[in-house]
């Protein structure tokens, strides 16, 4: 993006410039899938061995970490209604902190779904083992990749029905899991129903049996929980009404956590007793197992199943998206800016499907820890993703306050204030990472990661001086 176009952009509050994209999601659609981003693996695969390591103090953690995620949807969302893209991420950090920040980000968020990607088909390939035991991971990996391809590169219409539907199959599917619990709670009907009780919440060790150090450590996977709540941003170039979809979408996120996370794990730990969980285990699945309704397990086997397929839906639409924008600036190969006669990135998604494939190759030398190390990768790429939005809208606001730029018409509650205390919780987090000796290695490819987008600029800035002129009129007031 030139000074001009950024000048151009930043005039028009709320302006979305004209991207090609055809603008087929509709506001059922853009409302599902952020309802449905925030809730995934990291949730129905994940919460086993947290729950293991933390007890029923997990719950704290969830909620915690929603409050976090909060503070950063709103950010989001302020930048989102000032000027509405579909590489917001990179667009904000190039605007706001210059091009190169703009490149590592739009990179890194594509390396965060890429092997986020990896994550959700190692899920899914361990819940077909629920039926088909006998078929080796790798090879429903595999199908599962084909399939996904194919729908997104159908058009924007088709996947946002897609992604609507594995969405509706996720809330329906928890809601009723959560009435069955309390069901369970308050009638004692069913196998789990003598030992049932609200009291299992501290019962058994107190609410922090492990110690509230290593709930803490527990941190880095619920984040991972959290990835995907920013997706609702990538959708905003091709969403028919941005400025009433989004903020409603940002806005029902907290009823979304309470519900869906801390709800959800109160009522399941309630039923059944931390002490029953482990990790690579569901405990949705293990806790109507232990209810004992018939067929129930295999139910919520393919509920979370579906929430592993969405995931990875999404994935593939974000990382076309972001690679589009990359080109577009030209900090990535024109071909990946190029949209097909159904105007999706079609390049841009089969490169990042074909890295994706990555994780089938995990998925058949190392399948037991397949999930662990893309889980550890995944999160410190979004922690990243996260901090420059919160940096981005900490500047974007003292330009605002100096007056070298116009106001969001959806303000963040206490301005800059709660930008500063996500981002100090996001620098805890990746020190607990480091400490874990378990998810440092995330920290190593994040280094070896760094270090060959360093290089990349500098072969990118030899042959386009250009790069590094971008900078609006306003920069100084942003410093």
């Amino acid at each position: 993006m030139t000074s001009l176009q950024v000048d151009k952009h930043a005039g028009e509050a709320g302006g979305t410039p004209q991207e090609g994209y055809e603008r087929g999601l509709g506001s059922r659609q853009v409302q599902m899938i952020a309802i449905g981003g925030a809730i995934g693996v990291g949730l129905f695969m994940g919460a086993g061995a947290n729950i293991a390591k933390a007890g029923p103090s997990i719950i704290l953690m969830y909620a915690l970490a929603g409050v976090v995620i909060f503070f950063i949807m709103r950010a989001l969302g302020e930048l989102l209604l000032y000027r509405p893209v579909s590489g917001s991420f990179a667009e904000y950090a190039r605007e706001f902190l210059g091009p190169f920040f703009g490149f590592v980000t739009g990179w890194t968020y594509w390396l965060m779904w890429v092997v986020t990607g990896m994550a959700e088909l190692t899920a899914a390939a361990i819940y077909m083992h629920f039926w088909f035991p006998e078929i080796p991971q790798w090879v429903s990996a595999l199908v599962f990749l084909v399939v996904l391809f194919g729908v997104n590169l159908i058009s924007v219409k088709i996947f946002g029905e897609v992604e609507f539907w594995f969405s509706m199959v996720k809330v329906t599917a928890i809601i009723g899991m959560i009435v069955i619990g309390l069901g369970v709670l308050t009638l004692g009907f069913s196998d789990a129903g003598d030992t049932a009780a609200v009291s299992n919440l501290w019962a058994h060790d107190g609410i922090f049996p492990n110690g509230i150090g290593s709930s803490l450590m527990t941190l880095q996977g619920v984040m991972f929980a959290y990835l995907a709540v920013e997706l609702v941003g990538v959708t905003a170039g091709e969403s028919e009404n941005p400025e009433k979809t989004l903020p409603k979408a940002i806005n029902t996120l907290p009823w979304r956590i309470i519900i869906f996370y801390v709800g959800a794990l109160v009522v399941i730990l309630s039923v059944v007793k931390w002490t029953e969980f482990s990790a690579g285990e569901s405990p949705f699945v293990h806790a109507f197992d232990k209810i004992g309704i018939p067929l129930a397990a295999g139910i919520v086997n393919f509920v979370v199943l579906t929430a592993a397929l969405s995931s990875c839906n999404s994935g593939m639409y974000s990382t076309g998206r972001m690679l589009r924008d990359l080109a577009s600036n030209g900090e990535a190969p024109k071909a990946f800016g190029r949209l097909n006669a159904r105007k999706t990135p079609a390049v841009g998604i089969a490169v990042s499907v074909a890295l994706m494939g990555i994780g089938v190759v995990l998925n058949y030398v190392v399948p037991e820890k397949a999930f662990g190390y893309v889980v550890s990768v995944a999160t410190a790429a979004g922690i990243w993703t996260w901090m420059m939005i919160l940096v981005s809208h900490i500047r974007y606001r003292r330009a605002v306050e100096a007056g070298s730029l116009p106001a969001s018409s959806f303000p963040a509650p206490g301005g800059a204030k709660f930008s500063w205390v996500a981002l100090l919780f996001l620098i805890g987090v990746t020190g607990m990472i480091a400490y874990d000796k378990d998810s440092r290695i995330s920290l190593v490819v994040g280094a070896v990661w760094g270090i060959g987008l360093a290089v990349g600029w500098a072969l990118l800035k030899k042959r386009n001086p250009q790069l590094t002129e971008r900078t609006p009129e306003y920069a100084d007031a942003v410093k």
